[in-house]
This record gives C-alpha cells, structure tokens and sequence, in this order.
C-alpha cells in the first residue's frame, strides 16, 4: 500500500512542477529521472484514477493538468508522512552490504548519477582530476548501462548510470571488524592548498531525509575546479567519530583499504580533542570522510543539472574498475 501512494505521489509532483498539460509518456520519461521506474501503462492507470476522483483534469491530446484537489492531495501526505531521515537509511545500507575484505569480495553501496554519456566525455580530464586529488571515495567506480536498475534507481534509454562508491561503505566494513563508526553531519569542507581547513556548511544526518551532498552539489555552493586547480575549494565531505581505542585499528583497516582503492580517510583525530575545531565526546575520535559524490559534482558547477541518488543501492566490487579506466569504459556507451 505504501509502494502504492509512493507512486501516485510522485506522478502528482510531477505534474505539479508542470506549466501546462503533459502527457503519459512524458511523466513516464521525467519519474525515470528521479528514478523510478513505472511503464507508460501503469502512469495511464493512475491517471485515470486521478481524473475519476477529481485530482487532475484531461486537456485533449496535451494531456493532464493537476487541480487545486489534486495540489490539496498533495499538502495533505506531506503533512500525514514521517520523514524518513537518513540516518535510518545509513543504517539499512549499512547492514546489508556484505563486503569482505580479505577475500575481495561481496557488495558495497554505491551513489549513482544519471548523465548523458557525451556530456561525461567533455569532462572526463576534470573527473579524473577529482579522483586523482583524492577528493573522491577511494579510485573506484563504474558505469551501468540503460534498462539497468541500482536499488530504486532505473537507468533512461539515454543515460549512463555513473556510479561512485558511497562512503558509507567505510561504516559497513569497520562494523565488521568491530568497530562502530557514528556519522554526524554531512557538509562543505573548505579545502587550503588542498588540506582541509575547515566546515563551512553542516546539516546532521539525524535531522535530513536527503544526503546532504546531494543539497549542496544541487544548490552550486561546492567549488570542485578550485580544488582541483591549486588546492583552495569547496568539498563535500563527513563529520565521524569512533571509540578512541580503536584509532589505531582504523589505521591500519585504512591503509588496507587505500590498497585495494577503497581509502576515504581525509583527517583523523585524537581521542576527546576536537578535529578542525569539531568537538567529540570524550573517548571518541573524530574522522573526516570524503565524500562520494565529489566526482560528479564537477558538471553541476558548469549548469549541467545531473540527477544523483546518494546510497542508491549495492553492487558487486567486482564491477567496479579503477578511474584511469573510465574514458575506455564510457566509450562502451557512445
């Protein structure tokens, strides 16, 4: 029942960000781009369900037009719904991944963004500059081809699913080798001369049902080319802690992961003393991650709107493929 007004929902959304009327196989087209993935037949279904209980109003051949019913529908599931925030999600994920990292082997969660694959061509130099700063989660990525679902995500006919490793895949290896890491807030690291300075920008993952890089890339407050340029820019990056005892365990899982393109740490603490003027708890450590999405981010700057879906779903390790590779792999896709 809940997939069921999840769907009507989001077709309701987009009518509403609609100037005029528009047709079954448009909505279908703009919900693959939030990724969801309904057919043609299943929009036709709801709309007619709409159009019977007052909620839309049909313009010939233009197609539909949402109604002040269908706007109050709308106001009245915001209010009804509990946000569901992302520090559940984190959670979620968390626990289902089940990577190993002695063997290999086993899923990671992933970010994934949809991009026409000739726009990732003319910024394939800068892309690959992100990751080789190490403003990027580890060196690892992949590309998923259209008709091809990540989690809820569904991959356009005229897309390329760029996927980067999210970064709490780190939380997910360190809980299984005993180590609890606690993600506070996600924000905008201001980088001086490519070291970190200080947090700009902060919002809690307790507080946000949305990844909070994904508010920042969206909202044009990163600076990625001045990062890559001299090193003086604007990030996405996280604020984590970790019991005190186990600093030194984390290193050495860190270094373990650098190894096999999986490094993330930007700055670690020291037990009970703040990290970039950040307090933690007495006993814990506090961490810098860098972000996942990073990589992507480099198109917004330049206007080019990419819808990206943070903790998108689990792939396979062994799908993904070091940067160096990615303008050999995208050419699959031209």
């Amino acid at each position: 029942m809940q997939k069921k007004i999840d769907k009507k929902t989001a077709i309701l959304n987009v009518l509403r960000e609609q100037a005029g009327p528009i047709s079954s196989a448009k909505i279908t087209e703009l919900l693959a781009l939030s990724g969801y993935s309904l057919s043609e037949r299943t929009v036709r279904f709801y709309l007619k369900e709409f159009d019977e209980a007052g909620l839309t109003v049909a313009n010939g051949k233009k197609g539909r037009k949402i109604t002040e019913a269908g706007l109050a529908e709308l106001q009245s599931v915001r209010i009804t719904q509990r946000p569901d925030y992302l520090s559940a999600k984190i959670d979620q994920m968390i626990y289902r991944m089940n990577f190993d990292l002695p063997t290999r082997s086993g899923t990671v969660v992933v970010n994934t963004s949809l991009v026409n694959p000739h726009q990732l061509v003319s910024f394939a130099e800068k892309i690959h500059t992100v990751f080789a700063k190490r403003y990027g989660m580890g060196r690892l990525m992949t590309l998923v081809g259209p008709g091809e679902t990540i989690g809820e995500v569904t991959i356009p006919k005229d897309k390329v699913g760029f996927c980067t490793v999210c970064s709490i895949t780190l939380n997910g290896i360190l809980l299984k080798h005993g180590i609890p890491m606690t993600s506070r807030f996600g924000g905008l690291l201001r980088l001086k001369n490519g070291k970190a300075f200080r947090f700009t920008e902060m919002i809690h993952y307790d507080g946000t049902s949305i990844d909070p890089l994904e508010v920042f890339i969206r909202s044009g407050m990163t600076d990625y080319h001045g990062a890559i340029r001299d090193g003086n820019g604007l990030i996405g990056a996280s604020f984590r802690e970790i019991p005190g005892e186990s600093r030194q365990r984390l290193i050495n899982i860190g270094e373990r992961l650098d190894e096999i393109g999986l490094g993330a740490i930007m700055e670690l603490g020291l037990p009970g003393e703040p990290l970039l003027e950040i307090p933690v708890s007495h006993g814990r450590v506090g961490a810098i991650v860098v972000g996942g999405l990073n990589p992507i981010a480099i198109l917004e700057e330049r206007e080019h709107r990419v819808f990206s879906r943070a903790l998108s779903g689990l792939i396979e390790y062994d799908r993904l493929f070091s940067y160096e590779e990615f303008p050999s792999q995208l050419q699959k896709f031209l």
